[in-house]
């Protein structure tokens, strides 16, 4: 069934549309007899949250929207989900999760919410929110929360990784290992217009060349997607001579393509050494040199900033950084020394 829409509402309460959306936003400004027929149309409509009378009374809907970069299934979002309800639950919340999965979705949801009023707070995962869509929830006195976020301009607290400098020293354990010729393996965004967090790989990457004049780095992007295994095998198969060492953007890209090395008679680490990101649990099973970040811990920090947010509570502090240390496993060795030419 298609859910109601706003102007259906208003029809079914007999007013306007801009009633019904101060109703929601502002219920303090309406009159108690129309906030009851714009409810009441509300519930029959199926149009408002489940607790929009308590919304009205008390100010809270009791909810906290998780706005997510991907699906709300992969490896970093569903732990980071966990981790919120962990502590948002026992205190009476629920988490609603909205993944937005490009800039005109993220630009719907901040559009939106005025109207609804349907979250006492925004936790925003891995990627940006612009200037305009941050006024919209200082102007609702609605607190905003970030998690692994490029920048903290607009958020209110947060807690995020230090990507670039995590990478860098993926890159250092390389080269302190001895190799010279090394790429980056990431996923180009199909969202142009989206920022996200772990684009800052990258950099750190380009950061350890800038300090060792003798490295040769390659950037190896293939498109996220259906055929992103099969594009970032090949990147690496085909990768210049002398690159004898792969950092990936993240785990769930390398270890697909540290399985299927196998078959082309690649030696991991022998022949190529190989670094992911995340140290997600597959990682551990097949021995990944990866950098590890617990997404259930950040979760369950932000949950609690939410919480204190939302109370009038200063958060002290409001930004944490946790560390993402490198986890040495078997992926990683020295380089294979050359044969000599045969004379």
């Amino acid at each position: 069934m298609a859910k109601a829409s706003i102007q259906a509402v208003a029809k079914e309460a007999g007013v306007s549309v801009s009633t019904v959306s101060r109703t929601f936003a502002k219920p303090d400004l309406v009159l108690p007899e129309t906030r009851d027929k714009v409810m009441a149309a509300a519930e029959k409509l199926d149009y408002s949250i489940s607790r929009s009378a308590a919304a009205l009374k008390s100010g809270q809907s009791f909810r906290i929207a998780l706005l997510a970069s991907e699906t709300i299934t992969t490896w970093f979002n569903a732990n980071i989900f966990a981790g919120l309800d962990s502590v948002l639950r026992p205190a009476g919340y629920d988490t609603v999760a909205y993944p937005m999965r490009n800039a005109e979705e993220r630009h719907d949801f901040f559009a939106d919410l005025p109207v609804r009023r349907n979250a006492d707070a925004v936790i925003v995962s891995s990627f940006n929110i612009e200037p305009a869509e941050v006024e919209r929830l200082k102007h609702m006195h609605v607190p905003i929360i970030g998690i692994n976020i490029p920048s903290t301009d607009g958020f209110d607290s947060g807690v995020s990784i230090d990507d670039r400098t995590a990478t860098r020293a993926a890159v250092e354990h390389l080269i302190a290992l001895g190799h010279r010729g090394i790429a980056f393996v990431g996923g180009t965004p199909a969202e142009t217009n989206m920022r996200y967090s772990a684009e800052s790989r990258l950099q750190g990457v380009l950061d350890a060349q800038a300090a060792h004049p003798e490295l040769t780095v390659t950037n190896l992007q293939v498109p996220r997607g259906a055929t992103e295994t099969s594009a970032a095998l090949n990147a690496v198969l085909t990768a210049p001579a002398g690159t004898t060492a792969f950092c990936f953007e993240d785990d769930e890209l390398a270890l697909p393509v540290l399985y299927r090395l196998r078959q082309y008679g690649k030696r991991v680490p022998q022949d190529i050494s190989i670094v992911g990101f995340d140290d997600v649990e597959m990682s551990q099973a097949v021995g990944l040199t990866t950098m590890h970040q617990d997404p259930f811990a950040m979760g369950a920090d932000a949950g609690r900033m939410a919480l204190e947010a939302i109370a009038g509570e200063p958060i002290e502090p409001a930004f944490i950084q946790p560390d993402a240390p490198l986890v040495l496993r078997e992926t990683t060795a020295p380089p294979a020394a050359p044969v000599p030419a045969q004379g």
